[in-house]
């Protein structure tokens, strides 16, 4: 799973690997497993991943009813299993909604995640009883694995994420500082005076201190630099 992490370029690609890998894992001669991927936020419920689009339109019925065995499962930390929606009483609406869409029982696995964020590995199938005590221990093993390079690509991605900003702060730092030189020398004015000019301006016209630095550039025929680094 980790290996998988480091050979894809895209969070979203990995993800949607794993929800196909895992379908295709459950399906039988007798019926096709659905499989999705829930992620719970403070203010945000979403299937980040799916084995197809159907099931991606599954998965997304619980968002409706803030409830289903599956964002049951990010948020509680436990395994959710529905058996039979047709006897099923526990989710209210959504049962009768979800059953309309063929869908009969449903197996909702936690992804431990940290800082906040939650999910789950979401399984549906079209006939009841589908998911027996070796199907949950299966898919307990996948959700661990998945919770293992899901933490990676997301350290990774917080990596990649920390440099951008870098390099944009240090590169509208270079424009700002370009800026207050071109206007010290229009101005004859010292360093403080240039930047209390370029800030008065941002002031006035509600517009950030960069994209005014970039106006004085531009107004002597320059464009905003690159920030280049010699090591």
């Amino acid at each position: 799973m980790q290996n998988l992490v480091l050979d894809s370029g895209d969070r979203g690609q990995l993800l949607t690997l794993l929800a196909q890998r895992a379908a295709s894992k459950f399906s039988t001669s007798r019926t096709t497993i659905l499989c999705g991927v829930t992620l719970l936020r403070p203010r945000t419920k979403m299937t980040i991943a799916s084995s197809s689009a159907r099931a991606q339109r599954i998965d997304e019925v619980q968002y409706r009813f803030n409830d289903g065995p599956c964002v049951r499962a990010a948020r509680s930390g436990q395994v959710q299993y529905v058996t039979d929606f047709r006897s099923d009483t526990r989710f209210g609406e959504y049962t009768n909604v979800v059953r309309n869409y063929g869908i009969l029982s449903a197996l909702g696995t936690p992804i431990p995640l940290d800082g906040g964020v939650r999910a789950a590995l979401d399984l549906y199938a079209e006939h009841p009883d589908a998911f027996n005590e070796e199907a949950q221990a299966e898919a307990l093993q996948i959700a661990q694995g998945a919770s293992r390079a899901l933490r990676l690509a997301v350290r990774l991605a917080q990596v990649t994420d920390t440099n951008h900003q870098l390099m944009s702060t240090l590169e509208s730092r270079t424009a700002i500082l370009l800026a207050a030189g071109i206007i010290m020398g229009q101005n004859q004015c010292s360093h403080d005076e240039a930047m209390r000019i370029l800030l008065a301006a941002s002031s006035g016209q509600n517009v950030k201190v960069h994209d005014i630095s970039a106006q004085v550039l531009a107004s002597i025929g320059q464009k905003v630099p690159t920030t280049h680094f010699i090591l």
